[in-house]
């Protein structure tokens, strides 16, 4: 269970700003709720989107100068980027560009095996090929040891990047950062392609009309993957990007949409991060990023078709991958159920594929709702990690405190990467643990809503008017409602059980919630019952008819209290860490027989089940989340059901014999520490 904020709009700023501007009351609640509650804040996030003059950029003027005398001395260029969406996108817009230009231009990109940013070996060899000038894309900014060897090599060097810089740069002719202390742009927040697009409107005497046109879908692409704010510059890049890649030119673009069944006529930021960008991505992930460079470069539908097999191929892998280190943590999870006890949840394995533990650990987090850490460790006993972690728990300061046990690691609030020797494997998982019970409050996984949707709000010209907010992704996401009390009229199976289709009454509104991969039967609610949902609500069109689509992002029956849940949840696992805790919350963790037996019933009832639908089905003054874990722990136990840890699941076991309840080790050793007055 995720914990539920829902924001509430300023009526007063929302009144005041239907005076001055025609923008719908319900995109303005939306805005006001998310902090953007002044006017002149709103004309900001629908105006300020125009493409700054990418000349002020610190030092955009001498890469200008620099790449220019290169391109008409024809010395050897060579655009070095890096192995993501990102990096790969930014490779081949000013690769692209500057053969256009008529340059002597190469590009290279490192192998993830190599690891990120610029490497001595790689760029000795650049120089053996005759290269004259490095160009990067996407890295450089801690490019140190490598500036100074390309300055001892007599090659030149042009950083651009969008990283965070130290305050000391590299030696180079000119670093564009925006994020550069001394860099007077105005925008800041841009991908690596950004920049990329950026330095080639400059090379274009500062006119963006060309580089857009050939260049914005492809930027677009990277700048959705690489997760960076959609506001201002951001927000006019990905939008021109969608609209130019419905009817793209760029062969690969073209089969990459064709080979992901993509809906040019509901393109959208989603479709790019989830159809397009994974399939880019995964060439650096599992095989080589040239594929997915040459993909995007592809002068011929045949060659756009050769390259982009290959990345759909090289995904599918990757999915295959993914899934089979989940089973692995899974059975370890089944196996060791103590660990999801931990505050933090710390998971290693032998030669897991380091290109897809991130993407573990983000799966792993939304699971479980724990910040996650998940370690990969080779033949020589060298660990690296990568984590995923949620606001309120910062994994940097945590790997910080536990960094005597590191070799190296980097990452913010809410990811991070680490390498571990495995003889330090234990006291590294030490100190992680050590710094989370030092946290007051662990924080918990969060879904926010702009606002509670009232009945009178759910018209077609109402949702409709929210798409002046497009495009959506990170920074501004879409719109999530909270519909709070809604009564249950009819429930549908759909895909064959996949699926799920609700008929609801909200207020004096009947109309239907979609339900995806939770088939009927496992849903915690029926017919007659109220619940609550946290939904996006789009506009359908079938047939030419226009009709509102609802879908859930999660549920829950009316009425729960989530600080009740959050509180008891974190008391169960205390208890189980050996902590402290109060008498009087160890007498309302401990179960009576009458309230055994009606969750054994409950079970009984409705079969197999997971633990927060049984929850929501017991839910009552003096149910808690962890009476109801001593029940099923209890149950475990005797052998009349079985828990399974990693997927949550209760289920009845058929009885064997006649079992004494009292007799359960869980309900002694829980009345034995009720006797002593406490842990």
């Amino acid at each position: 269970m995720k914990k539920w904020i829902v924001n509430k709009p300023d009526n007063q700023a929302v009144s005041d700003c239907m005076k001055k501007c025609d923008l719908n009351r319900l995109v303005l609640e939306v805005l006001t709720s998310r902090g953007i509650d002044r006017f002149e804040d709103i004309i900001e996030f629908f105006n300020g989107e125009e493409m700054g003059d990418p000349f002020m950029m610190r030092d955009m003027s001498l890469a200008v100068e620099a790449i220019t005398e290169a391109v008409n001395n024809y010395d050897l260029i060579c655009v070095y980027g890096d192995y993501d969406c990102d990096g790969v996108t930014a490779t081949a817009i000013l690769y692209d560009y500057l053969l256009n230009m008529g340059a002597n231009v190469m590009y290279y990109i490192p192998q993830r095996s190599d690891g990120y940013g610029m490497h001595i070996d790689a760029i000795e060899k650049l120089n053996e090929q005759g290269v004259k000038l490095i160009v990067t894309v996407d890295n450089g900014i801690s490019a140190f040891d490598e500036a100074e060897k390309i300055a001892e090599l007599g090659m030149g060097l042009v950083i651009t990047d969008h990283h965070q810089p130290s305050e000391k740069l590299p030696k180079a002719i000119a670093v564009v950062n925006p994020h550069r202390q001394d860099c007077p742009s105005h925008y800041k927040a841009l991908a690596g392609a950004g920049v990329a697009l950026k330095l080639c409107a400059a090379l274009d005497d500062g006119n963006y009309d060309m580089v857009m046109e050939q260049y914005s879908d492809i930027c677009a692409v990277g700048t959705i993957a690489d997760i960076v704010p959609l506001k201002g510059e951001n927000r006019t890049i990905v939008r021109n990007g969608l609209m130019y890649l419905k009817n793209t030119e760029n062969f690969g673009l073209n089969y990459l949409m064709d080979s992901s069944n993509t809906d040019r006529d509901r393109l959208t930021s989603s479709t790019v991060a989830f159809q397009i960008a994974p399939r880019i991505n995964a060439a650096g992930r599992f095989g080589s990023p040239l594929t997915a460079v040459k993909a995007l470069l592809s002068e011929s539908e045949e060659d756009a078709e050769m390259y982009v097999d290959l990345l759909v191929s090289l995904n599918n892998e990757r999915r295959e991958t993914e899934n089979k280190i989940m089973s692995e943590i899974y059975a370890f999870i089944d196996e060791n159920p103590v660990v999801l006890n931990q505050r933090v949840l710390v998971v290693a394995g032998y030669s897991w594929h380091h290109g897809v533990i991130g993407i573990v650990a983000a799966k792993l987090l939304e699971t479980y709702g724990k910040p996650t850490v998940v370690i990969s460790i080779d033949e020589d006993g060298i660990g690296r990690g990568s984590a995923r972690s949620i606001r309120g728990f910062n994994i940097f300061k945590c790997f910080t405190y536990a960094s005597d046990y590191l070799e190296q690691f980097g990452g913010h609030e809410c990811a991070g990467g680490l390498t571990v020797r495995e003889s330090n494997m234990d006291g590294f998982i030490a100190k992680v643990r050590e710094f989370a019970e030092s946290q007051k409050e662990m924080a918990v996984a969060e879904l926010v809503a702009d606002k509670q949707i009232m009945p009178q709000d759910f018209t077609l010209n109402n949702i409709k008017s929210l798409s002046v907010m497009e495009p959506f992704g990170a920074g501004n996401p879409e719109p999530v409602f909270a519909m709070i009390g809604a009564t249950v009229e009819r429930v549908f199976s759909l895909s064959q059980g996949k699926h799920s289709k609700i008929d609801v009454t909200y207020g004096q509104v009947k109309t239907q919630v979609l339900i995806f991969f939770h088939s009927p039967e496992n849903l915690p609610f029926g017919v007659g019952d109220k619940i609550d949902l946290m939904v996006n609500i789009g506009v359908n069109v079938f047939n030419g008819k226009e009709s509102l689509s609802i879908k859930a992002l999660d549920y829950r029956i009316h009425g729960i209290n989530q600080d009740k849940y959050f509180a008891a949840k974190d008391c169960y696992e205390k208890y189980l860490r050996g902590e402290r805790l109060p008498d009087a919350f160890l007498n309302k963790m401990n179960p009576d027989r009458n309230e055994l037996v009606k969750v054994y019933k409950t079970i009984e009832r409705l079969g197999e089940i997971s633990f927060d639908r049984l929850y929501m089905a017991l839910i009552g003054p003096d149910m808690n989340y962890a009476k109801l874990r001593f029940c099923v722990d209890t149950f475990a136990e005797l052998g009349l059901a079985r828990f399974t840890a990693s997927t949550q699941q209760v289920k009845l076991l058929p009885a064997k014999a006649k079992v004494d309840i009292e007799s359960s080790e869980v309900l002694k050793s829980l009345r034995a520490e009720i006797q002593k007055g406490g842990c």
